[in-house]
């Protein structure tokens, strides 16, 4: 069994607390009452209701520590240089329609760097937790990444743009280029747990652009801990920051950001 640190410990009891709205609120789909945010962005009162909660339980254990969060943005704590990044539900497409698989994702973010996560799909009961050096795990069951190196057997995740969004001309390009020389592309629909199947081995690798914060904070420590590659789908730049993740194993990595390079007359 894993030995987690204090913090990792008020972040696994924050995630679990706010899961129990969540599970009811998914068993009671049809009274949820439901409002538009934007195009195919979708908020509940589940969502604001776990963020809460979230919140709260967070505050009571570090109160000084500061937040970003997916509902109420950026708040300063007295400590300006421990945050939590959190989305209480990652998926809400999913959650709305009745699919199992969304998640609560939070992570710790200590001088700049990411030094702690946690994904957790409550439906499935499902708790990735990863901390920086300590190694990434499963319930209580370390990770590791694929061992495939052979790109034609590997299988990727990936996230298509909303509507209305920048970057449909260029996903599609990539896409049609992994989907030809891979064994296959998966569309879930929730980035924090798609970072957690590659760090599981579940996916080979994993690239999306336009995400924010939340929803790859966590799921990046859990790739590196289980020593996968985690960089922008460029190659540079700080992923957290830029929302471009692209993930894989040593072998697998530089081989994906080649198929995903596009040249600057657009072409792939």
């Amino acid at each position: 069994m894993a030995l987690r640190s204090p913090n990792l410990n008020v972040m696994v009891s924050a995630a679990r607390m706010a899961a129990k709205g969540l599970i009811r609120d998914f068993g009671e789909l049809e009274n949820l009452q439901v409002s538009r945010k934007g195009p195919s962005d979708f908020v509940t009162v589940a969502d604001t209701r776990a963020e809460q909660i979230l919140k709260a339980e967070l505050s009571r254990a570090r109160p000084d520590y500061s937040f970003l969060m997916e509902e109420s943005g950026a708040q300063d704590g007295a400590d300006k240089t421990r945050r939590w990044i959190v989305d209480p539900l990652d998926g809400t497409l999913n959650f709305m329609h009745g699919i199992p698989h969304f998640a609560i994702s939070i992570a710790l973010e200590e001088k700049g760097e990411i030094t702690a996560g946690v994904v957790y799909n409550p439906v499935t009961d499902d708790l990735y937790t990863a901390e920086k050096g300590g190694g990434a795990y499963h319930n209580d069951r370390r990770l590791r990444v694929a061992a495939r190196t052979n790109f034609a057997e590997s299988v990727f995740a990936t996230g298509i743009p909303f509507q209305g969004r920048p970057g449909h001309r260029e996903f599609l390009m990539r896409l049609a280029r992994v989907m030809s020389v891979s064994a296959g592309v998966r569309r879930f629909g929730v980035a924090s747990l798609d970072l957690a199947f590659v760090a599981a081995g579940r996916m080979d690798g994993y690239w999306e652009e336009t995400l924010q914060p939340w929803d790859v904070a966590a799921g990046i420590l859990l790739v590196r801990e289980a020593g996968g590659y985690v960089t922008t789908v460029q190659g540079t730049g700080n992923p957290v920051a830029t929302g471009s993740v692209a993930a894989a194993n040593a072998a697998l990595h530089p081989q994906l950001l080649k198929v995903l390079k596009i040249d600057e007359g657009g072409a792939a």
